[in-house]
């Protein structure tokens, strides 16, 4: 019957062309417009950028060129009062329900386009279909979807066109720096929302991606997948990409204790892995050996605060840093290992324009932690040491 369209499918047969129809959706996002278009992570064949465009132009009504610039935005801008859709300023409520107006009113900044919408398309399609006629694409797709699937054609029409919202505009920009885990402690408040980045391209991994922003892949450890990434290494084997970075590898060459230039390029190279270490060797075992010390009386207010003692300073809260200060007041050594962590990060954003200053300061902080009579900030020192930009070579 007319009604049951073209291809007359049963309602679990539409449910899986729908889901298959806003996967290659996601997909779309994830390689073309996110890690091709806003951070040139990889290259990709022309004809396979243009059936993405061409996909995105149908589903969604997004144009490359704003999205890109608009992302770049965000990383340039993130969490402060001009990030286009930060939750930090803006508050998670609204991301979540307002998150693709949030997209559209900041389309509407030329400012925004003319700084960070460079090396775009701009070719004869572009100006005379996709941008010119932004709403024609999900017209046709519309059309499309009701000649096929009958009148329940709509609905999937709807959720195509509320996918990306939900998703990206909101789940992603708006969970994705407010809940979840973090690997690294960036500069903002991005956050891993799930290990397994699969409903939404991999880009659930997004405390990784905003650590190691131009990688091609998002996950990082070895428990965590990246769905997107299996994507690219896919198109890689065919031909049609070319991965161009990825996050830094940290090496460390077994036995070695000259803190050389080398060693200094290694640490600055790999400094987000190299701080997720020291919280895992030196302050979890220290802040657990405290904890057996202190008496009901505090040892609450440890629990409270001891993931603090990892967290970037400049996310913070005035509480959350009166809660470590009090814990500090209790603790020497705890005191000790934290301003050691503070110290450690300044060396890079002070001293990384000047090799030979970052060698000498990071030197002087090995020595500071051998000389404080700490065993795990001493072990932690060698282990510094140890790094190497190039892998151990076998005998």
């Amino acid at each position: 019957m007319w009604y049951n369209g073209l291809l007359d499918l049963n309602a679990w047969q539409v449910l899986a062309a729908t889901l298959v129809m806003t996967h290659i959706t996601i997909v779309s996002v994830t390689v073309y417009l996110h890690r091709y278009s806003a951070h040139r992570s990889l290259e990709l064949n022309p004809a396979l950028k243009h059936f993405f465009r061409l996909w995105l132009w149908l589903t969604t009504a997004m144009n490359t060129r704003e999205w890109t610039a608009i992302h770049r935005k965000h990383h340039a801008k993130c969490e402060t009062p001009e990030d286009p859709h930060s939750p930090v300023q803006k508050g998670l409520m609204t991301v979540l329900r307002r998150g693709a107006e949030l997209y559209r009113e900041e389309a509407q900044n030329e400012e925004t386009l003319r700084i960070y919408g460079k090396n775009c398309p701009d070719d004869w399609i572009e100006r005379n279909v996709y941008s010119k006629y932004p709403n024609g694409g999900i017209s046709i797709m519309l059309a499309i979807n009701l000649l096929l699937f009958g009148v329940i054609g709509l609905t999937v029409w709807a959720v195509q066109m509320m996918w990306i919202p939900v998703t990206a505009a909101g789940i992603i920009n708006g969970l994705g720096h407010a809940v979840g885990y973090r690997n690294f402690e960036c500069k903002d408040a991005a956050t891993n929302i799930s290990p397994w980045g699969i409903l939404i391209g991999g880009e659930e991994l997004h405390n990784n991606h905003h650590t190691y922003p131009n990688s091609a892949k998002l996950s990082v450890k070895k428990w965590e997948f990246d769905i997107g990434w299996m994507y690219i290494r896919l198109f890689s084997i065919l031909g049609l990409a070319k991965v161009r970075r990825t996050a830094p590898i940290a090496h460390r060459v077994e036995g070695k204790q000259t803190l050389d230039m080398d060693t200094a390029m290694a640490i600055l190279n790999n400094r987000f892995q190299i701080m997720a270490q020291y919280r895992k060797l030196v302050i979890k075992p220290l802040l657990r050996q405290e904890l057996q010390k202190m008496d009901d009386s505090v040892r609450h207010v440890f629990r409270r605060a001891k993931r603090l003692l990892s967290r970037e300073p400049s996310l913070l809260e005035p509480r959350q840093e009166e809660r470590v200060q009090t814990m500090l007041s209790h603790s020497q050594t705890l005191r000790v290992i934290y301003e050691k962590r503070l110290a450690l990060q300044q060396i890079w954003g002070r001293t990384s324009a000047n090799g030979h200053d970052m060698l000498q300061a990071l030197r002087d902080w090995c020595a500071q932690a051998e000389a404080s009579g700490i065993k795990s900030l001493q072990d932690f020192a060698m282990v510094l040491r140890s790094y190497s930009l190039q892998p151990q070579q076998a005998a």
